[in-house]
């Protein structure tokens, strides 16, 4: 069988270590699941990885991530690693980091909760684990349960 690599990119973010089937989720993050994706994009989905068994990664051509998208990424992939690619080397390469609070990323799946009734209130959780993330709101004390589908 022949086997299929994917090439090296001169610039851009490769994003390692992401937890198996949640790379569609973080390209989401990073605002490349749409009509204006403007380079090129490689997904790898369940790659052997001697970490973890399996992992996703992406590859993003001449991109760079800011802060808010990578503090995102930690929130469903908190072993992932970034890694900034300039003329083919690794320029830099740093591992996610979970907050010990959350602020202003991710909405209370509560529709009770004060933040989802119309009041100027930031949503607000307190991390409680970070691997996997448990986060509880700090206004209703609800556990998040499905932190990738209430991501703002």
């Amino acid at each position: 069988m022949k086997e299929f690599k994917v090439t090296p990119i001169r610039n851009g973010t490769v994003i390692d270590h992401i937890d198996c089937g949640m790379a569609l989720k973080v390209l989401r993050i990073i605002g490349m699941d749409g009509g204006n994706v403007q380079s090129p994009v490689s997904i790898l989905m369940h790659v052997p990885s001697k970490k973890s068994g399996w992992k996703d990664v992406l590859k993003v051509e001449d991109r760079e991530l800011d802060p808010r998208q990578v503090d995102k990424i930690a929130l469903i992939a908190p072993r992932a690693t970034i890694n900034i690619i300039r003329d083919f080397n690794v320029a830099e390469k740093h591992n996610v980091k979970l907050p010990d609070v959350v602020i202003g990323k991710t909405r209370c799946a509560n529709p009770n909760c004060i933040t989802n009734q119309k009041e100027p209130v930031e949503p607000e959780f307190i991390v409680e684990g970070k691997n996997p993330p448990i986060l509880r709101c700090v206004y209703c004390d609800r556990i998040l349960e499905n932190i990738a589908d209430n991501l703002i």
